[in-house]
């Protein structure tokens, strides 16, 4: 696997994902508008990974302003534009609050370059324990299969995505490893084919069996019988188990209720909205039209047809058969289990 996010000598390394599968290229990001750029331009996407990354971007920033003497108001600007990098994906708020607290339980007295040396070791906390919790959230999810199985999956929820290993994806290595999954069904994923370009290759490099459809073709392929469950990651789940997750998510469990096959979630607890009641709250980012109107950046569809372009879409708890964290695995009545997974969360117990 390819480490999507790396930072060596106060550099961040992206692997720039909008290249992929055909080029392999790293951007390296002194600053933390560079940061925020790649965020905005899908250059490194994945909920879990862009939260890594705008950890890494606060503490470039932070770099930048060691001899501010305005650092309080300053570094709030800096984390403010990184917040508004994308609406939707909730760990980008989480890691940087978590790296702002740092910031806030300083002594006012503290130097700011060690202030800047905690956030450095913090930022590197938070990738390298994604990598764990991706670990337990497979191996949690592996055990949800008892007999070899076909799953689909959509979008890109793998190592890509995270700091390392992944999410459904991650699910998927482990119980493939196990002998329990033996093909799996990528949906190309439109408008930017990240299942194409991105879950299909990973698959590929470990050698798991791939067949790669148009999201058009999923009800078809249930019908069928080609599949006997899915597996997605996420970008927001609410205290009532609604799932924000990439645009078509929704289509696909309502497809794979109707063919009575079980549809999971995978996702650690930092994509957990602990403060929103329901995915009727969950704000959705749309995205520029020629995402849609053009194809490889040449125009597919009549210039200026009007566009409609949400690049998440909500799926309601009821469609959803289980979630998987690094907790365990929750069923419904969500509430009540999402309830308890942050009385855990508190508690620090796994």
């Amino acid at each position: 696997m390819l480490q999507t996010i790396e930072w060596k000598n106060s550099t961040l390394w992206l692997l720039d994902q909008t290249l992929l599968p055909n080029r392999i290229e790293f951007i390296e990001c002194h600053s933390f508008q560079r940061v925020a750029q790649a965020i905005k331009r899908l250059e490194v996407r994945g909920a879990p990974a862009i939260g890594a990354a705008a950890a890494f971007g606060l503490v470039l920033g932070a770099k930048e302003l060691c001899n501010d003497s305005d650092f309080g108001t300053n570094i709030e600007r800096v984390a403010e534009e990184l917040r508004q990098t994308r609406p939707t994906a909730v760990n980008l708020f989480w890691a940087i609050e978590r790296m702002m607290s740092i910031i806030h339980k300083a002594n006012c007295d503290k130097d700011i370059i060690d202030l800047v040396k905690d956030l450095e070791k913090e930022a590197i906390s938070i990738a390298s324990e994604d990598c764990a919790i991706n670990h337990k959230i497979s191996q949690y999810g592996a055990q949800l299969f008892n007999e070899p199985v076909s799953v689909l999956t959509h979008c890109n929820a793998g190592a890509l995505a995270t700091a390392g290993f992944g999410t459904a994806l991650g699910v998927i290595r482990q119980a493939f490893s196990e002998g329990k999954i033996t093909r799996v069904f990528a949906d190309e994923t439109r408008p930017l084919l990240q299942g194409a370009r991105l879950t299909a290759w990973e698959l590929m490099q470990e050698n798991i069996p791939v067949t790669l459809i148009t999201d058009n073709m999923a009800g078809w392929v249930m019908k069928k019988n080609m599949v006997q469950a899915v597996i997605v990651g996420a970008d927001r789940i609410t205290l009532n188990g609604d799932v924000a997750n990439k645009i078509g998510t929704y289509s696909v469990a309502v497809l794979a209720k109707e063919h009575k096959i079980p549809f999971y979630v995978a996702a650690p607890v930092s994509t957990f909205d602990f403060t929103m009641e329901s995915g009727l709250n969950i704000p959705i980012e749309e995205r520029h039209a020629d995402e849609v109107a053009q194809f490889a950046g040449v125009l597919t569809a009549p210039k200026g047809v009007e566009v409609f372009n949400p690049a998440f879409d909500v799926t309601p708890n009821s469609l959803i058969s289980a979630i998987i964290t690094e907790y365990g695995v929750l069923e419904q009545p969500y509430h009540e289990a999402i309830i308890a997974l942050q009385q855990k969360k508190i508690k620090g117990v796994l």
